[in-house]
């Protein structure tokens, strides 16, 4: 019989996340993935007029080192939003992988002092990039179809990062199908800054009374889905203070 690989199924802002998952023969799965619930609310068309066409996905990378060209990267995570019929933000559900660094990527001491990764650790079951981009891209692009969004938009804490290793890492994987803007991006330091004066992620979560644990830090999963809880709550409270309405679309 083919072994089958049991995914993961996790809710947004549980503490803990299920690693490793094994395959129906006992052997550990080679590609860990995370998502939502099917009994999580269904995806609403009402997102594609709230941001033009525009998916909004959060999305964390833990990396080698800050050159998106030349230093591996090491975990993604990415986190799907959904709208409610009042027009309101949550997140829904996330996506994730381990990833194998690229032949040649560069691991700088600094970097991996931070995020305190050790990339050839067994347990970590990391796959390739493409195998990685091509299983978080196939959900974003399900969601895309369901809400009648164009295009995705990254959303990211200093998002340019997030963007320009998601970049590189398609281009040597050669994705013909990217769903992500190749430029544009939401970035929450902005965000932040003009919602609660706060451009530090740690600050302008403790700000937004957004739970953050300095332990659990530097995780691609963790960072993103925090992020994730950010993004929501400004767009929420414009919303309250009478910014987009749903009704006027």
């Amino acid at each position: 019989m083919e072994a089958r690989t049991h995914f993961c199924w996790v809710a947004l802002g549980g503490a803990q996340h299920f690693r490793l998952r094994e395959s129906d023969q006992g052997a550990p799965s080679s590609a860990i993935r995370y998502a939502a619930k099917m009994n999580e609310f269904a995806p609403n068309p009402l997102i594609a007029g709230r941001f033009r066409g525009f998916l909004p996905v959060i999305v964390d990378v833990e990396t080698g080192g800050v050159n998106a060209q030349t230093d591996a990267l090491l975990e993604i995570a990415a986190v799907i939003v959904r709208m409610d019929w009042q027009g309101y933000l949550r997140p829904v559900g996330t996506l994730a992988h381990h990833v194998q660094p690229f032949p040649g990527a560069r691991l700088e001491p600094a970097s991996m002092a931070v995020n305190g990764i050790d990339p050839h650790h067994p347990f970590r079951f990391a796959v390739p990039e493409n195998e990685a981009l091509d299983a978080i891209f196939r959900e974003i692009r399900r969601e895309m179809r369901e809400t009648g969004c164009t295009r995705a938009i990254l959303v990211g804490h200093n998002a340019f990062f997030d963007l320009a290793f998601l970049n590189a890492a398609v281009a040597r994987a050669r994705i013909k199908r990217n769903p992500f803007h190749p430029f544009s991006n939401f970035d929450t330091v902005t965000l932040a800054g003009l919602a609660y004066g706060q451009t530090v992620l740690a600050r302008a979560l403790h700000a937004a009374d957004i739970p953050w644990d300095e332990r659990e830090a530097h995780s691609a999963i963790y960072d993103a889905e925090r992020t994730a809880e950010l993004f929501c709550q400004v767009i929420n409270r414009w919303k309250d203070m009478g910014g987009w309405n749903p009704s006027e679309d």
